[in-house]
């Protein structure tokens, strides 16, 4: 290059050669902020007449005004862009922070609502509980005008960031029902809302009847139920509603379990609290070494902290607009006055973050925890919204909802066509996340769950401590229903201590309905239990289709690894199932179409409880290239008695399959490697380094939160 040219393109300004990108507009909030103060300083200045802002929500107003000026004369370019850094600490929000079409930043830069550094901002759904009154007997008492005055009510409760439940009878365990009782006129032909007890077990003096909850445990769900009335000669209890159906599976029949929660007279336990609503007193009973000068107790206000309220058929969408590094907290949940029943997965419950008609909308490096209902929720019209590297933690239902189809009382959902193009939920993330301990108020919620929602991905998350399912797939029942959920992707999550003996007929991960594309695969699932049938690792379920599940590890599950109750041309491949309680493979319908293949699988297990259980009456599935091996009994023996020999000449199935030592390293312990000469890979099993599934090693959010306690003992 000639030297007077080289002069030349030093000369020019750097922008012209390298154009860079201005420094965003900065807003800041800090607990010491004032609303009328401009939110462009981080600090109060020396005067303390100017600084940051109190609360988000006035922030919100200054970016509004930034954006709409942005939006006349390009005032806010696109290389520049608007951020709003929340210092660290408390903020006890007295309503939603709701974002709407005039909140939606430019492609090239989303608005960006940022956590301070060090230590968590918390946007609090929740009130400090203060004004303490330590009485004689050691109990700490507090009365709550707003309580009092029937303005506040709640059923959650956490001293220094870990739950406290309410008192409970039994302490431990559960009661059962009597005799199932007829419904009253006002349940008949909708579900049950009454039941016989066992005299002792409900107690017609205890106080504030009206304001006890019965919790009915079915199979794969649980109601609430307020009491109405107590008819105690007859040992009877009346509910204000019913049941979802008078079905056994969701109804009250004898034998089946039940809670009293809020019973007033079992306050007793360290740690159990009580709220006496006509008088407003809260009672708590601390700790060993709780003070209330060393514990902070808060209380839930508000249901939903953030609500990303997309108006779908005005086209009018909340785009590019990412949170990172905050913490969301303290949701609340109440029983409503007549009950609460569902069907499935408690979908209808709301959410601490929620949206509809939300594109481009990001949750990464974020904390939710202590919610009533759901961590997150993603509905109607929900597109290329992703949630990454989160922390969800203490849940009263469970962690993320994808997509459609939680009910007509679903905020996600009401008011939105399904027939509307717009409305349909397409490309959600949720990776690299932690989703651990859900169900703490109701046990049916799901870790990840996706309804009608297409091309969603779940990959390298950590799941675990739910009472019922790990990942659920698909909203719809048989084969004619229309549904929008296909092409959704399960891939390299790691899914632990699921159902735990609480409910049953659940699954690591769950599939529904005619779901083609959608594929399960490089997961591992273990320590799956129910407290009847059911504590599958892989089920399909209710007309499964065109689901494809490959390179998974299942281990410690009781009634199978895999089970298929019906479904059409499903693919069981290259999967290891080790270790099932009372069998190892389960199918439970024949049908007329081919149900499923199930090839180049290794089944591992070490008890008496035989390969395939359930019903293999006919011939419409495929079984081959697979590996069986019980060390303790290798006589293998297949559905009516045969042998491995007579059930390929009589059956036709595993002509080229095998019964023999897998040769795993050490599965005594959990390692489920293959040696170099294992007979597997001549079948051509494909192994894979299953040590990779779960969360990459890198800092979480929220560092080490406090144990959780358990829901239900």
């Amino acid at each position: 290059m000639p030297a007077i040219l080289v002069l030349l393109l030093a000369l020019l300004p750097a922008a012209a050669s390298a154009p860079g990108r201005e420094e965003p507009l900065l807003f800041h909030v800090a607990p010491d902020g004032h609303d009328g103060w401009s939110g462009r300083l981080a600090a109060p200045n020396a005067e303390r007449t100017d600084g940051p802002f109190a609360t988000v929500h006035r922030a919100q107003e200054a970016v509004r005004a930034e954006l709409a000026t942005g939006a006349e004369d390009r005032g806010i370019a696109k290389d520049r862009g608007i951020h709003v850094r929340i210092a660290p600490g408390f903020y006890a929000l007295d309503r939603p922070l709701v974002l709407t079409g005039e909140d939606s930043g430019p492609a090239e830069e989303p608005v960006l609502w940022k956590g301070g550094e060090g230590a968590p901002a918390v946007l609090s759904g929740g009130r400090v509980i203060e004004g303490w009154h330590v009485g004689e007997d050691g109990r700490w008492r507090a009365v709550l005008p707003a309580v009092r005055d029937g303005e506040w009510a709640f059923s959650e409760l956490w001293a220094n960031d870990q739950r406290r439940f309410r008192p409970r009878r039994p302490e431990e365990g559960y009661f059962t029902i009597a005799a199932e009782v007829p419904p009253t006129a006002a349940g008949a032909g909708r579900g049950q809302d009454r039941f016989a007890f066992r005299p002792g077990d409900i107690d017609p003096g205890w106080h504030a009847l009206a304001d006890v909850e019965i919790q009915a445990f079915h199979f794969w769900s649980a109601s609430r139920l307020r009491i109405a009335a107590i008819d105690a000669a007859g040992s009877t209890v009346t509910f204000t509603g019913p049941t979802w159906t008078v079905e056994r599976y969701g109804g009250l029949p004898a034998g089946h379990r039940y809670l009293a929660i809020n019973v007033r007279e079992a306050l007793d336990d360290p740690g159990e609290w009580y709220l006496d609503r006509a008088t407003g007193e809260l009672t708590y009973l601390p700790l060993l070494g709780e003070t209330p000068a060393n514990t902070t107790v808060i209380a839930p206000h508000l249901e939903t902290v953030v609500r990303i309220a997309g108006d779908l058929p005005a086209r009018r969408f909340v785009q590019n607009v990412e949170f990172v590094g905050l913490t969301f907290a303290h949701t609340a949940w109440n029983l409503p006055p007549a009950g609460q029943s569902f069907p499935q997965a408690e979908v209808q419950l709301p959410a601490a973050i929620e949206a509809v008609g939300a594109r481009g909308v990001a949750i990464e490096g974020c904390t939710v925890r202590h919610t009533g209902g759901y961590a997150i929720a993603f509905g109607a019209g929900c597109r290329d919204c992703r949630v990454r590297r989160c922390d969800l933690a203490d849940l009263g239902a469970g962690g993320v909802k994808l997509g459609t189809g939680g009910g007509p009382q679903s905020w996600m959902i009401r008011d939105f066509d399904p027939a509307d193009p717009e409305a349909a939920a397409e490309r959600l993330e949720v990776e690299h996340s932690r989703i651990a301990h859900g169900g703490r108020l109701h046990p049916a919620g799901i870790g990840v769950w996706i309804g009608h929602a297409a091309h969603c991905r779940v990959s390298s998350n950590d799941l675990r401590d739910f009472y019922y399912t790990g990942v659920s797939v698909g909203w719809t029942w048989g084969y004619a229903e229309p549904s929008q959920a296909h092409h959704n992707e399960i891939a390299w999550n790691r899914i632990a201590d699921i159902g735990q003996g609480v409910l049953s007929d659940l699954a690591g991960v769950y599939t529904l309905g005619v779901s083609p594309g959608t594929s399960v695969h490089h997961n591992v699932i273990h320590d799956v239990d129910a407290y009847d049938y059911g504590g599958w690792g892989l089920y399909t379920d209710e007309g499964s289709t065109g689901i494809a599940m490959t390179q998974n590890l299942v281990y410690r599950t009781k009634t199978g690894g895999f089970h298929q109750h019906y479904g059409r041309e499903n693919v069981i491949a290259d999967n290891v199932f080790a270790e099932a309680k009372t069998q190892q493979l389960q199918r439970s319908r024949a049908e007329e179409h081919l149900s499923f293949t199930f090839e180049r699988n290794i089944v591992y297990w070490t008890n008496e409880s035989p390969l395939l259980g359930s019903d293999w009456s006919d011939d419409h599935f495929v079984l081959d290239r697979n590996l069986y091996w019980n060390p303790r009994f290798p006589d293998v023996r297949f559905p009516g008695g045969l042998t491995f020999a007579a059930w390929r000449e009589q059956r036709g199935h595993d002509q080229e399959s095998v019964i023999a030592d897998p040769l795993f390293l050490d599965p005594a312990h959990d390692d489920f490697r293959l040696a170099a000469e294992s007979p597997a890979l001549a079948l051509g099993f494909e192994a894979w380094d299953y040590l990779k599934a779960g969360l990459i090693p890198e800092p979480r959010p929220s560092g080490d939160l406090p144990s959780v306690p358990p829901g239900f003992r």
